[in-house]
């Protein structure tokens, strides 16, 4: 399906009827990659010429346990909050001042060097108020958001996994390093999911699962108990968007077939679509990307058809020498597609 077709698809369903509340948006993930996707989407609906109003909901990991985040997670055991400020702050609204301090890391030496201000504020109001799911949206009302920011669970767990090769690795920056393919992904203990992000997800129009490191970013996100319950009875449509390279040392060899089956592994049969890079990659990106290792996710039609999985082509690529998704590019089929039902 190329962007002409959904546009034709959705403009058939505006003329149709206009949907009777806000069409629901939930992503998922972390890294940097969901913030794009939420930056994308809250710089479309700003300009405030949607046919139909359109709310956004991110559910977001708390495992990273590297850099600011890991310490704060270690010293006062706390949800890592690093990947929730960076959600945060891509839904600012407007040219917000605190968003900026919010992302100012300390320099220096001492106790406060290398966190961010961001991670010291939520880390703050979940000392203050007890609960660290109130410090993710008190610190969503400072920043005026647009949209929710939910942490996938508000406990502090640990990644495990299996690597093909039989080692055991604990912990997402140990995975990370490990440098071998993921045959398992599991959380150290059964923990629950917020009930606001399984009820966000069962009843979203649109479910967007990445972009981002496949297995530490999306799958992570989505272990946590009754998420792949929420994902099976969600009546909207669940939308992988696949990176554009590969990962050295998680995801080596991975077409767009593999990242549907290897979030398959995990939750089931929970990928209606895949959204991917049409056109071509540029040879200078792709020289650049091999020579640290990694190599354009191949396009598998078949594969993905056999697997039932709809295949979306766009020009996803932002403008640079960063081989990165555009946040407008990515919003606007991401928006076609839920308008489009």
């Amino acid at each position: 399906m190329t962007p002409r077709e959904l546009t034709e698809s959705m403009t058939a369903r505006v003329l149709h009827a206009a949907p009777a509340h806000p069409l629901q948006i939930v992503a998922i993930g972390g890294g940097t990659g969901l913030p794009g996707v939420l930056a994308g989407l809250a710089g479309e609906l700003a300009r405030g010429d949607a046919p139909f109003p359109v709310e956004v909901t991110a559910v977001v990991t708390t495992t990273d346990d590297g850099g600011s985040s890991g310490e704060l997670r270690r010293t006062y055991g706390i949800p890592s909050p690093g990947d929730i400020r960076n959600c945060l702050v891509a839904l600012a609204t407007g040219l917000n001042p605190l968003a900026a301090v919010f992302q100012h890391r300390f320099t220096g030496v001492g106790g406060l060097a290398g966190h961010t201000v961001g991670n010291v504020v939520i880390t703050a109001l979940t000392q203050s108020l007890g609960d660290f799911r109130a410090a993710v949206r008190t610190a969503g009302d400072l920043l005026g958001v647009r949209g929710r920011v939910l942490p996938a669970t508000d406990r502090c767990v640990e990644l495990v996994a299996t690597l093909d090769d039989g080692r055991i690795i604990r912990g997402e920056s140990a995975i990370a390093a490990a440098q071998g393919h993921v045959g398992k992904l599991a959380l150290e203990r059964p923990v629950p999911a917020l009930p606001e992000a399984l009820d966000a997800v069962a009843g979203a129009d649109l479910v967007v699962l990445g972009p981002g490191s496949l297995y530490s970013s999306v799958i992570a996100t989505l272990l946590v108990d009754g998420m792949a319950e929420a994902l099976e009875a969600c009546t909207g449509a669940r939308v992988l968007v696949v990176n554009l390279f590969t990962q050295p040392g998680e995801t080596d060899g991975y077409g767009a077939a593999d990242h549907v089956r290897a979030v398959e592994r995990h939750l089931g049969p929970v990928v209606d679509a895949a959204l991917v890079q049409g056109p071509e990659l540029p040879a200078r990106l792709v020289a650049a990307y091999a020579a640290q290792g990694s190599t354009p996710v191949a396009l598998d039609r078949a594969a993905l058809a056999q697997l039932g999985v709809v295949t979306v082509a766009a020009d996803l690529l932002a403008a640079g020498d960063t081989a990165r998704h555009d946040p407008t590019k990515l919003a606007r089929v991401l928006l076609d597609l839920v308008r489009a039902g």
